[in-house]
């Protein structure tokens, strides 16, 4: 394995099927995937998004304050990891979900100390709630537990194959990278991920890949360095 600790963050998209929120077929073939990457000795831990639920910035904002929307993405964000760490624990894996706040039954308070001794006993950690406070979006939840946990690497697997100068589906001219500094996705404004996640990584020196994880096997491909997407590190 290319990485032996690694922090995937997920949209909540990649959980959904068209007309499902929760596609069982896609839980199941990622919960296979992160076992057998458990089992050739890998650390993971996830962030997943909220996007087949709530998304704070399709609420109507005219009504409903933007400190609500948040909050209640950060609790949609709760609902995903609860469905996903009990795919996880089917496949006989041990997971626990951490979040800024305890959630009771659902979730524990986050420290770092508490998550790295999960980690290092075999536990899948799913860190829900995002940061806590409202503003921040999924992406700056990834970046910083990744941090914080000491992470290899920031896996963000996506519809797509990688970053793209202009959106892939709108455009058949659209030209994938392979690889991208911090500073050309912030100057470019390529929207990878939130300008506060790619800042935080680039500041801590922390590789970030974009890949499609349409397929969950893509992800195994990822850890061992096989898989096609984009690289965005300080320099290359």
């Amino acid at each position: 394995m290319k990485f032996t600790r690694i922090l995937l963050k997920l949209s909540g998209e990649a959980l959904m099927e068209e007309n499902e929120q929760f596609s069982h077929t896609k839980l199941s073939n990622l919960a296979v995937v992160i076992r057998r990457m458990v089992e050739e000795g890998v650390q993971v831990g996830i962030v997943v998004g909220a996007g087949n639920i709530f998304r704070a910035r399709s609420a109507n904002l005219d009504i409903v304050d933007r400190v609500t929307a948040d909050n209640v993405g950060m609790l949609a964000t709760i609902m995903n990891a609860s469905i996903l760490r009990d795919y996880l624990r089917g496949e006989g894996l041990k997971s626990k979900i951490l979040s800024p706040r305890e959630v009771r039954p659902l979730t524990s308070a986050f420290a770092r100390d508490l998550a790295l001794n999960l980690m290092q006993s075999g536990h899948v950690l799913i860190f829900a709630g995002g940061t806590g406070n409202p503003y921040f979006t999924t992406d700056s939840a990834a970046s910083l537990r990744a941090l914080e946990i000491s992470a290899d690497v920031l896996l963000k697997g996506t519809q797509v194959d990688g970053v793209y100068d202009k959106d892939p589906h709108k455009y058949s001219d659209a030209r994938r990278y392979e690889q991208l500094t911090y500073d050309q996705v912030i100057d470019q404004r390529l929207g990878v991920m939130d300008l506060t996640a790619v800042t935080l990584c680039r500041e801590q020196g922390l590789p970030m890949f974009v890949f499609d994880i349409t397929d969950p096997e893509s992800l195994l491909k990822a850890v061992r360095g096989e898989q096609k997407g984009t690289w965005i590190k300080k320099e290359f």
